[in-house]
């Protein structure tokens, strides 16, 4: 005996339903939005001075943290693998991940990871645990840019996030994005102020090393640096270069981390100058060429096949290596230059002497010297340097770009 017609249509109808309930409910576990923090569940790795030389080669870009451990950041997620003198990349220490945002830029400083994403969100992680230690709205990016697969523009370049001295040992994040700005208290994630306005004329550049945010302001009338305290917001002064045309674009330099506590700037009509707690910039003449490079006091370049030290204030030499052929400045950090040879030798020098304190090959295997540099990260003496094609053009995709599968090389100097 059959199940009348009626009742079938409405079995079929049920099942229906629950089939779409089913779907709906998976759909939304797999696509909501949704943060995964998976902290450390180990202790860390003891505090070592590693051998000077190659550690190793990576596939993605690292941060590191407190000597210990390393950072990189992918599309939605940072994680962290240990100890940073592993040969190469291991299983994660901890991880955090949300969805559906994306990671537009990370900055360490100290043990903190501050991380920023394209919904405006930002988030630091105790960078030895990977706990959550605060979360905060922000300004949102904008148009986040599609990152290569090593993630270093994220990491080592990050755009619109930057970190400040304050009183009493307080630093201070300040967060840029949609012509807006906000400061927050690095300890906890408080808001201090903010600054809205001038998404399409101002362009904020990052701070100086005397804690002051720095943006160039062309709102309403000819564009003006801007000096803001980066504890207040309250803007203290407003400067333009002499002889400035109506419009200029300024780069800056000597900075801690990438546009983080600068010393200088460098202005579009080609003027270095240096940037105090105080006053004006100084007109710094020895940091006009595009190709110097601020490292605290002094201006350190090639002129003509020689590489030389300069003070950045006088312009006066302090030293000069002719012995190092035509070598290249890749990274600076707090008492080391490094700088590449052509035949890919990594040497560091003190800025302040141009005294060599290692050289090394800065090869890994059988991969050879036939490549070019790209973007570098230097911190406590940790060196590492993206390795790209020689024939490499911006167009390529990730396998034309990168001279392996694992093209970050690792080093200890």
């Amino acid at each position: 005996m059959g199940v009348p017609k009626g009742r079938r249509r409405i079995t079929v109808a049920v099942a229906a339903l629950l089939a779409l309930g089913a779907v709906a409910a998976v759909g939304y576990r797999v696509l909501a939005p949704a943060e995964v923090v998976t902290p450390a569940r180990a202790a860390l790795p003891p505090l070592v001075t590693p051998a000077t030389g190659v550690v190793g080669r990576l596939p993605a870009a690292p941060l590191i943290v407190d000597g210990r451990l390393r950072v990189y950041a992918a599309q939605r997620q940072l994680y962290a693998d240990r100890p940073a003198d592993s040969r190469h990349r291991v299983t994660p220490f901890w991880s955090y991940r949300r969805w559906p945002a994306r990671l537009d830029g990370v900055l360490v400083t100290g043990t903190t990871v501050v991380s920023r994403w394209s919904d405006g969100k930002v988030v630091a992680l105790d960078g030895r645990t990977g706990e959550v230690a605060w979360r905060a709205d922000g300004p949102a990016p904008g148009e986040v840019s599609a990152a290569r697969r090593t993630g270093a523009a994220v990491v080592w370049d990050p755009r619109g996030i930057f970190v400040a001295p304050g009183p009493g040992e307080r630093t201070t994040l300040v967060v840029s994005g949609g012509g807006e700005l906000r400061g927050y208290a690095l300890a906890d994630g408080r808001e201090l102020w903010r600054a809205t306005g001038g998404a399409d004329c101002r362009t904020d550049l990052g701070t100086s090393a005397a804690g002051q945010v720095l943006s160039v302001d062309a709102c309403a009338g000819p564009a003006t640096v801007e000096f803001r305290d980066a504890a207040t917001g309250v803007v203290a002064s407003r400067w333009r270069p002499p002889g400035a045309g109506p419009e200029f674009a300024v780069t800056p330099l000597g900075c801690l981390t990438p546009r983080s506590q600068c010393r200088g700037l460098r202005t579009s009509d080609g003027r270095g100058w240096l940037v105090g707690p105080g006053g004006p910039p100084l007109a710094a003449p020895a940091l006009d060429a595009d190709d110097i490079i601020l490292s605290g006091e002094f201006a350190i370049g090639v002129t003509g096949g020689v590489l030389n030290g300069r003070e950045a204030r006088t312009g006066r030499e302090r030293w000069r290596r002719g012995d190092l052929g035509e070598v290249r400045v890749i990274a600076v950090e707090p008492g080391r230059v490094h700088v590449l040879t052509p035949e890919r030798d990594l040497i560091t020098l003190d800025p302040r002497t141009g005294a060599q304190r290692s050289r090394f090959p800065l090869t890994v295997g059988e991969d050879g010297i036939g490549w070019t540099p790209g973007l570098a990260y230097a911190v406590d003496g940790y060196v590492a340097v993206e390795r790209l094609r020689e024939r490499a053009r911006p167009e390529d995709d990730d396998q034309g770009w990168f001279l392996t599968s694992e093209p970050v090389v690792l080093a200890v100097t």
